[in-house]
């Protein structure tokens, strides 16, 4: 099977006592993995690190070599994400985006056109947003970030009773590269992703981790002791040429 993707991302904490992080930074999908330090693996790809004092620097790195079906819809899935959650208020923008996309003909016409209206509507902004800015904060001060778009474009599918999550994703092509935030929304029994930023090709995505908002895909969460990060590098490259998207179509992942 030829590869599809090389991905990694090598990771710098600052211990100031002994801590215990949980990362979600492993590819959801068949790898061949690399990972430079010891880690318990839990359920969900995430893996569970003790770190001493110091600077200590980890590294992962993946080569995707199969891509499975993508996962299907299921009952509890779409009861899931069809809730408001901490990032993604949904019944608070409920009477906006009715009066917005209340006249649009089908459930995918719906979400192509809140998806275009985030893209119109929002500048991406390094800094324009802070880790408790919500999609009611974004709404309003019309800028942000990757999980800026994502939590407005997961809000407003949901105020419409259109089933939709976050996940977050290795993006080949992305510029400048960092981990990245997209949507899903379940369409006819299918998972179909969409980005508002329009970024990178939705067809090379790599998916790491999937949840209602920022709160449930966290690439790192501390347990205890102390550490900061201060440096992230991340790597995301397709075994072939980047793919033309034009970010109406219905794609899914795997």
């Amino acid at each position: 099977m030829t590869d599809l993707a090389q991905v990694g991302s090598m990771l710098t904490f600052d211990v100031t006592e002994p801590a215990e992080v949980v990362l979600r930074i492993a590819a959801a999908v068949p790898a061949t993995e690399d990972v430079s330090y010891a880690f318990t693996e839990l359920p969900g790809r995430q893996h569970h690190l003790a770190l001493p004092p110091g600077r200590i620097t980890l590294s992962y790195a993946a080569t995707v070599a199969a891509l499975p079906p993508p996962p299907p819809v299921t009952l509890l899935d779409r009861v899931d994400a069809l809730r408001p959650s901490r990032y993604c208020p949904s019944d608070r923008l409920a009477g906006f985006a009715a009066r917005q996309f209340g006249g649009t003909p089908d459930a995918t016409a719906t979400v192509r056109a809140v998806a275009r209206w985030v893209h119109d509507h929002l500048a991406y902004e390094a800094g324009a947003s802070e880790p408790t800015t919500d999609a009611a904060d974004t709404l309003l001060s019309g800028a942000g970030v990757c999980r800026d778009f994502a939590h407005l474009t997961a809000t407003l599918c949901r105020a419409l009773n259109i089933p939709a999550r976050v996940t977050a994703v290795y993006a080949p092509g992305l510029s400048p590269m960092d981990f990245h935030l997209v949507v899903e929304t379940a369409l006819d029994g299918v998972w179909r992703v969409w980005d508002a930023t329009r970024l990178a090709p939705r067809q090379t995505l790599i998916r790491i981790a999937t949840g209602r908002d920022a709160a449930d895909t966290a690439l790192a969460t501390t347990i205890s002791g102390m550490l900061t990060m201060p440096e992230m590098r991340i790597t995301a490259v397709a075994a072939t040429d980047l793919p033309l998207d034009d970010h109406e179509a219905l794609v899914s992942l795997s």
